[in-house]
């Protein structure tokens, strides 16, 4: 089992960066059409509503609500109970959520006014704000049926997922980012306005995706004609799951929204530096947090499904050293050298061409969100642990006190340090979230932080230290900030590779070595 899990949990990272580094270069195609002014501010606007509904019910709480049923009809009543199981999941899915995309179509004034207030207020006012509301109503008609594919493409990548089918899932969003840069790169100049082109390559890519999968879907001998069964009992179940799990497993997305809420009302900018900020510690979280969550979720399940509690404490341990092995250099790494990859990313076009620095703005909101990255991803390995076991009512209740801790941190820092105050905020809420979140599965004695886990994120945590130092007193040694991209590439290059060997150099030092990299992989049987 560990070996498979292990082996699962490398695909998917994987195939994760393939995307995560596609997704960077999209965005540097995007600071590079838009900049980090109003049009930018508004495209991600737009985009950033159906990718919230999107995580929050797709691949957030219905993800969770679904593997853990559909793992105990596979393992309990086959393959033809399964197809019909999927048939009826993806009728009712897809019926509900028809109705609900027409609706935002039509009502995307409505949306627009909802999300960001402030720019209706001064549209109905005849503000400077105002053409922000008109741009992001007409860019929400085309952002919006991506809420329908991409819900379907989630709903497809779970049954994937609980077949061993990693690959496939983990590679889909790579579809969505090469139609993003080819609608940039190809039709921009057929709109006014750059965002309507990548608005566009965002409903094509929906639709690519689930294309992508469907044959792969095929192949595993699921797929049967859609059927809606609202009141089928294996959908009832899913149903009873699903609402607690929207807030339990979906809190940091309802941060991210209220951010942009808030974040509309701050000065023109301040959405475009915190989406950028949160793309670059996305890119850590998704590449390791996520890839592993990914896998462990259906293994968590099976093994609730059988019986084996010592099994999911192994488990649930294997999973939070590797996110310690990795995320805590990776935040340390994020606070040093942010200046330096935003420069390669984003320093081009619209982006450089400003009169407010938006590099250093940049950076100064990844620095705050690195506070809380290795938070960010031990819920993402926690919150399985609860779903797994059905459990959706106690992360809820601790979802619902991190929302409003941020909520609470949101009003108390960003009136004093604007968008940075936002950013600071969902990592202090993240923290606490992660903390509750442990405290509770210890208390229920479903899992317990090994010692062996503790010593190995002490010896972490003083490597990256070693790590930082060594970084940073390079950077300044060396010229790139006015230096030509291929400078900058190379000392980007040659940094990394020296805080990589630093770090694991340093943990060679403390004792650890091949066998212990085995043992963070361990899973007993």
């Amino acid at each position: 089992m560990a070996k498979g899990l292990f082996k699962s949990g490398m695909i998917v990272s994987a195939m994760t960066m393939l995307s995560r580094i596609l997704g960077l270069v999209r965005d540097a195609v995007v600071a590079n059409l838009l900049g980090a002014g109003l049009a930018a501010d508004v495209f991600l606007f737009a985009n950033r509503i159906p990718n919230f509904f999107r995580r929050l019910f797709a691949e957030g709480a219905f993800a969770q609500a679904f593997v853990p049923v559909l793992s105990e009809i596979k393992e309990k009543h086959g393959d033809d109970e399964v197809r019909i199981f999927v048939a009826q999941a993806a009728g009712t899915l897809g019926t509900i959520l028809l109705g609900v995309t027409l609706l935002g179509v039509i009502g995307s004034p409505v949306i627009a006014a909802l999300f960001g207030a402030t720019w209706f207020i001064d549209w109905w006012q005849g503000g400077e704000n105002a053409a922000k509301f008109v741009l992001a109503s007409a860019l929400l008609k085309l952002t919006i049926p991506y809420l329908f594919f991409i819900s379907l493409v989630a709903l497809c990548g779970a049954v994937l997922n609980v077949y061993n089918r990693f690959s496939v899932a983990a590679f889909t969003p790579v579809l969505l980012n090469l139609s993003i840069i080819s609608s940039a790169v190809f039709l921009h100049e057929q709109f006014e306005q750059g965002a309507y082109a990548l608005a566009v390559g965002v409903f094509i890519g929906g639709v690519i995706q689930l294309a992508f999968q469907i044959p792969f879907m095929g192949k595993l001998g699921v797929l049967s004609k859609p059927k809606f069964a609202w009141r089928a009992p294996h959908i009832v179940k899913v149903r009873k799951l699903m609402l607690p799990a929207i807030f339990g497993v979906s809190v940091s997305q309802i941060n991210l929204l209220l951010d942009t809420i808030i974040a509309a009302a701050l000065m023109t900018g301040s959405i475009a530096w915190l989406y950028y900020s949160d793309r670059l510690i996305e890119f850590p979280l998704g590449l390791f947090g996520i890839a592993i969550a990914t896998v462990i979720l259906p293994t968590l399940s099976k093994l609730h499904a059988t019986d084996k509690a010592e099994n999911f404490q192994h488990t649930m341990d294997w999973g939070v050293r590797f996110v310690l092995l990795l995320g805590i250099p990776a935040m340390g790494g994020l606070m040093v050298i942010s200046p330096l990859i935003i420069s390669v990313l984003f320093g081009h076009g619209e982006f450089k061409n400003s009169d407010v620095d938006n590099i250093a703005a940049v950076s100064a909101g990844v620095s705050a969100y690195s506070v809380g990255l290795v938070s960010f991803m031990l819920i993402k390995v926690l919150a399985p642990g609860f779903y797994a076991r059905q459990d959706t009512k106690t992360p809820v209740k601790i979802g619902i006190k991190a929302m409003a801790l941020n909520m609470v941190f949101n009003l108390a820092l960003a009136p004093f340090i604007g968008y940075l105050g936002l950013a600071l905020a969902t990592s202090l809420s993240a923290t606490c979230n992660a903390f509750l979140l442990y405290h509770a599965l210890k208390r229920e004695g479903v899992y317990s932080v090994s010692r062996f886990t503790l010593l190995f994120a002490a010896k972490s945590v003083l490597a990256t230290l070693a790590m930082v130092g060594a970084v940073y007193w390079l950077s300044q040694q060396l010229i790139w900030r006015d230096e030509g991209l291929f400078t900058q590439l190379w000392v980007l290059g040659f940094l990394l590779v020296c805080a990589m060997l630093m770090y694991f150099l340093v943990l060679f030092v403390f004792g650890v070595r091949l066998s212990t990299i085995k043992e963070i992989r361990a899973v007993e049987e």
